[in-house]
């Protein structure tokens, strides 16, 4: 990826501090504001995607009824339909506990 050259004004103390990060690190200066500047914008991202989330789940909380039923119930009912089935199986196969 081609890569332009951004000019950034640090105070003293901050420019102290990424040096002693970066050689605690083993990284250049340069790379380790590349990778802080893209920790932040992909927690913004992460930020962005969770608020869309919250939104639609509100819209439509999960286990709600819609159009297709009480889905929580339903699937509690086949859980145990097949519990049931396994324990029948067990049984015929004379593996009971």
């Amino acid at each position: 990826m081609a890569r332009t050259q951004t000019i950034v004004q640090l105070t003293s103390e901050m420019v102290n501090a990424l040096d002693v990060e970066a050689l605690r690190t083993g990284i250049s200066r340069s790379a380790l504001i590349r990778d802080a500047v893209e920790s932040y914008l992909e927690a913004g991202r992460e930020a962005q995607i969770t608020a869309q989330l919250v939104a639609a789940y509100s819209e439509a909380p999960q286990g709600a009824r819609d159009e297709w039923g009480d889905v929580a119930k339903e699937t509690r009912d086949n859980t145990t339909r097949t519990l049931q089935r396994l324990d029948r199986e067990e049984e015929d196969a004379g593996l009971e506990w």
